[in-house]
């Protein structure tokens, strides 16, 4: 055996064990005793989204399509999140994003089971892909790693298929139409074949606006995709909703 494929076996023993063995809560640092990633304690504040959209899959306050579908509905089939953007779970997102990898094993054991409900009928996972200058400056495309550990637990396919080869402006305070402006031609298909007649789900961290899942699924339905949809961890609620509400974190 050679060292590079001792190392690789290495690392693959190591996230085996790492998605099998916890010993404290990943929010709060408590002791656990039973493997979970989370104490009952902040599992229960964590704001669960009970009743959706059914389109964009945020939060809404009674059965229906919400108001920003009908006025413009997302460029995917169909999106879902766990939990809405806020408190302790938009701190795991965050804490993800800057350097705490460990933290995929997390969001992906809340992720597979909403996976298995709502896109059982999907047959690849792909993620949105960093520029290589954004990847090497974090390390890491957490998207990309979350849809691996994704595909690991549940068998689907992982595609990778697109790259993104422009660096667009830091989204954070741009609304729907800036993103999808900011985000035109940035996206590109490498692998055309691998798309062509695929259900395919897309896996990221959050959903802000829709607008960067809406680009990538365009790229993936032009190369003939039969279905795209977008699976993520958080969603950020149309603050329309609660006016007066502030998108605190819960600091562990």
């Amino acid at each position: 055996m050679g060292i590079r494929e001792f190392f690789t076996r290495l690392s693959g023993r190591i996230g085996e064990y790492d998605a099998s063995h916890n010993f404290t809560c990943d929010l709060c640092g408590r002791e656990v005793f039973e493997n979970e990633r989370l104490c009952k304690a902040c599992r229960a504040e964590l704001p669960k989204i009970e009743l959706c959209c059914p389109f964009c899959g945020r939060r809404v306050l009674e059965e229906g399509v919400c108001l920003e579908c009908k006025k413009r509905p997302l460029g995917v089939a169909k999106a879902r999140s766990v939990y809405c953007h806020e408190g302790g779970a938009a701190a795991l997102v965050l804490r993800f994003k800057r350097g705490e990898k460990y933290l995929v094993c997390t969001l992906a054991e809340e992720l597979a089971p909403l996976l298995d409900r709502e896109f059982a009928d999907c047959d690849a996972l792909a993620f949105v892909p960093m520029t290589k200058r954004a990847e090497r400056a974090r390390g890491y495309n957490q998207a990309k790693l979350l849809s691996e550990e994704l595909a690991r637990r549940t068998g689907k396919a992982l595609l990778d298929v697109a790259e993104k080869r422009k660096e667009t402006k830091a989204q954070k305070s741009l609304g729907r139409a800036a993103r999808e402006e900011n985000l035109k031609g940035a996206f590109h298909l490498v692998h055309r074949k691998e798309v062509k007649g695929r259900r395919i789900l897309i896996v990221d961290d959050t959903m802000t606006t829709g607008a960067t899942a809406g680009e990538l699924a365009a790229l993936f339905y032009r190369a003939g995709a039969e279905c795209v949809s977008l699976l993520t961890f958080t969603s950020v609620e149309d603050r329309t909703l609660h006016p007066q509400s502030k998108n605190t974190r819960r600091r562990p």
